[in-house]
């Protein structure tokens, strides 16, 4: 991909595909500006040039059709703020004034189209609504990796009217040079850590890391179906059956590649799912009949964090308990902690997922990762080997 830095922004009018499907709350206020700070450096690169930056997003899930809720006018007022100049709402793209009011803006300034989910031809990718997009601006950046994985007209099709003229933003380009890193260009030993509920969300990505990983750690709800493959008693702890098989398959690929993996070898169990239930650290890792699985136990923490300490490379995905109850998050915090000394110590590091993201955030150690990856789905079919839209057409570009 060429990078935005490659480009001549003086006196062009760029169209800059960001991501500001940010939440609001019943006053329609942002509350939660993460996707529009990210982007900061992106305007600034055009703005401080000398270009005119015209940015479009979709918000929310309109469905092709004009919804006030999910108007990106609600957006403007944070965004100035947070952007550190006027923003203008320019409207609808396909309105009879739009390019009149394009026309109007002057070098340095900063524009935002309505929301290009109004019209259904957006998520559909089509051609002609990607050309009507396209006639606003000299120069196209596609800054938005959490749609990167969607083939809609503002993430891949319009990219075609830019002959030479397509770039990657700084948060795109960051998203796929730090996730090329792990998958491509690890140094060993490489280690990674997949926990959450299920295994059917996770397993083209762990299949897709066994040919690139040196230590595989499975942990969070969805080790018990792996522990109950290997006959492990786990009582009522999370189990999906139907995934079975499939534990089991991953378990003898992992050995027939030569990878180590490893699943929690002690578990702090509840009597019932809540934070205040009754507790018990399994001792050879059998769980109760009438208990579950809620965290990693002290045993399981010790052997991950020696794996981790041995690391150069780590991806964390998913926590390894149920965190968001305090006294079922030391498994996750531990994790967090132990991925951010490893880093200190001179690892790669690179979080990714929600909740990976907000525990970390939630121990203040963010700035203690190599990168964080607020990708979301773009980040997971980049884990499981696929090829994005949004980054092919950049790449065909070249």
């Amino acid at each position: 991909m060429k990078s935005i830095n490659e480009a001549s922004l003086k006196g062009k009018r760029v169209l800059v595909r960001v991501d500001y499907n940010v939440p609001l709350n019943d006053a329609m206020e942002v509350t939660d500006a993460t996707r529009i700070i990210r982007t900061i450096n992106t305007v600034k690169k055009i703005t401080s040039e000398g270009g005119i930056a015209i940015l479009m997003s979709h918000l929310g899930r309109p469905k092709g059709e004009v919804n006030d809720k999910f108007s990106l006018r609600h957006i403007v007022a944070k965004a100035s703020e947070i952007l550190e100049t006027e923003v203008k709402f320019l409207g609808d793209v396909l309105s009879s004034d739009i390019e009149q009011k394009v026309s109007a803006l002057k070098e340095g300034e900063v524009a935002l189209l309505e929301n290009l989910r109004f019209h259904k031809e957006e998520e559909a990718g089509d051609e002609n609504f990607a050309q009507a997009i396209a006639r606003l601006g000299d120069i196209y950046v596609n800054d938005a990796f959490g749609t990167a994985h969607r083939a809609h007209a503002s993430t891949t099709t319009v990219a075609k009217f830019f002959p030479g003229k397509s770039y990657a933003g700084y948060l795109l380009y960051e998203e796929a040079t730090n996730l090329d890193k792990v998958l491509n260009n690890a140094q060993a030993p490489f280690t990674a850590i997949i926990g959450g509920s299920k295994i059917s969300t996770k397993l083209k990505i762990i299949e897709f890391l066994l040919d690139r990983v040196d230590n595989l750690i499975i942990a969070g709800g969805m080790s018990y179906t792996f522990l109950y493959a290997m006959g492990v008693k786990i009582g009522k702890s999370l189990l999906e059956e139907d995934m079975v098989p499939y534990a089991k398959s991953i378990i003898k690929k992992a050995h027939l590649k030569g990878v180590d993996i490893f699943f929690p070898i002690d578990n702090v169990c509840a009597d019932r799912y809540a934070n205040d239930a009754q507790t018990y650290i399994t001792t050879k890792n059998n769980i109760p009949d009438d208990w579950e699985g809620m965290d990693i136990g002290p045993r399981t923490i010790r052997k991950f964090a020696s794996i981790i300490k041995d690391s150069n490379t780590i991806l964390w995905n998913g926590p390894v308990g149920v965190y968001e109850f305090p006294n079922f998050e030391k498994g996750t915090q531990s994790i967090a902690l132990c991925v951010s000394v490893a880093t200190l110590s001179g690892a790669f590091s690179l979080i990714g997922g929600g909740d990976s993201i907000a525990a970390i955030n939630n121990y203040k150690l963010s700035n203690f990762v190599s990168y964080i990856s607020t990708g979301g789905g773009a980040m997971l079919e980049y884990l499981e080997g696929k090829e994005l839209p949004g980054i092919k057409a950049l790449n065909d570009d070249k």
